[in-house]
C-alpha cells in the first residue's frame, strides 16, 4: 500500500516536471494493478486500495485533461466520483467534484461550470480548502457567462479565505496559493475581454509561483501570450509565446499548444513582424514534429 502511495507522489512530481505522456501509461497500469489487488483484499485493506483506486482515478483524468483530451478526463473524473463514493471520503468526492467543475472551466461549458462548482461547495466542509477551491473555479465559470461583478465578487471571497484555507488539514488542494487565485483571476478577466489587465494578471501570478511547476508555468505564459495579442502587443505576445513554446516541447501538454493554437491565429494580422514570423516559424514546425510523432 505504502508502495503505491509512494509511486503515485512520484508520477506526479515527474508528471509536473516531463509532462503527461511521460506517466499516463504507468498510471494506467497502477489503476489495474489495485483492481486486481482488491480482489483478495480484505476489510481496511480493501478500503485503502479502493480509496487508492479513486486518487489513481482523478489522476487519470488530469493527465488526460493536460493532454487536450477532454472525453477521456471526463470519463476518470466520472470513474473517480463513483470510487470516492464508495469508499466514503466526503473530502475526496468534494475534491473530485471541484475538479469536475474545473474542466468545464477549461471546455468553456456555459451551463455546467458554475453548477458544479457550487454543487461542490456545499459537500464542502464550511471555510475549508477545497470550498476556496470549488469557489476559484465558480469565479472563472461567472467570467465565462460575461458575469464580470459575480467573477470578482467570487475571487475576492477565495482571496479573504486563503489564510484560514492554509491550515486546512486536508491532503487536496493544497496548491491553493494566492497565484493560483490570481492565475483563474486573469483567465477571467481574459473571458471578459479584459486582455490588457488579464496579461497584467498572468504576469503578476506566474513572478509569484512556486518552483517545481514547469508544464504549469507555460500554459499561463501561453494564456498570458493570448492576452497580450488581444490588447495588440504582437511582439511581446509571440516572445512570450516562444517560451511557452519550450515548455510544450519539454512536456507534451496539450493545454499549452491549445492556448498557442489561439495564439498562432491571433496573430495573423502581424505576421510580417519579425517576432511574430520567428514563433509562427517555430510553432509550425513543433506541430508537424508532434504528428510525425505520433504517427
Amino acid at each position: 500500500m505504502e508502495h503505491l502511495r509512494r509511486t503515485r507522489r512520484l508520477l506526479i512530481d515527474s508528471d509536473n516536471l516531463l509532462g503527461p505522456r511521460q506517466v499516463v501509461g504507468a498510471v494506467r497500469d497502477h489503476i489495474q494493478v489495485i483492481q486486481e489487488l482488491r480482489r483478495d483484499a480484505k476489510g481496511i485493506d480493501r478500503r485503502d486500495l479502493m480509496e487508492l483506486q479513486t486518487q489513481y482515478g482523478e489522476f487519470l483524468s488530469w493527465i488526460y485533461q493536460d493532454l487536450g483530451n477532454p472525453e477521456a478526463a471526463s470519463y476518470w473524473l466520472d470513474r473517480a466520483m463513483q470510487w470516492s463514493h464508495t469508499v466514503g471520503d466526503t473530502d475526496l468526492s468534494t475534491y473530485v467534484m471541484a475538479r469536475k467543475a474545473q474542466l468545464a472551466g477549461d471546455t468553456a461549458d456555459l451551463v455546467d461550470v458554475v453548477d458544479l462548482a457550487e454543487a461542490a461547495q456545499r459537500m464542502a466542509r464550511p471555510r475549508s480548502r477545497l470550498a476556496a477551491v470549488a469557489r476559484t473555479y465558480e469565479a472563472y465559470g461567472h467570467a465565462l457567462r460575461g458575469d464580470a461583478d459575480e467573477s470578482e465578487r467570487a475571487i475576492d471571497d477565495v482571496r479573504n479565505a486563503l489564510d484560514g484555507a492554509a491550515s486546512d488539514p486536508t491532503p487536496w488542494g493544497v496548491w491553493l496559493s494566492a497565484s493560483y487565485v490570481e492565475i483563474h483571476r486573469a483567465q477571467g478577466l481574459e473571458a471578459l475581454g479584459k486582455h490588457d489587465q488579464a496579461a497584467d494578471g498572468f504576469a503578476a501570478a506566474i513572478r509569484m509561483m512556486p518552483d517545481g511547476y514547469h508544464r504549469d508555468r507555460g500554459v499561463y505564459m501561453a494564456r498570458q501570450a493570448v492576452a497580450l495579442a488581444g490588447a495588440r502587443a504582437p511582439e511581446q505576445a509571440a516572445t512570450v509565446g516562444m517560451h511557452a513554446l519550450m515548455v510544450a516541447g519539454d512536456t507534451g501538454s496539450g493545454r499549452i499548444t491549445n492556448e498557442l493554437t489561439r495564439l498562432d491565429k491571433a496573430l495573423v494580422p502581424w505576421q510580417h513582424i519579425p517576432e511574430v514570423e520567428e514563433f509562427r516559424a517555430a510553432f509550425d514546425s513543433t506541430l508537424v514534429h508532434e504528428t510525425e510523432t505520433e504517427a
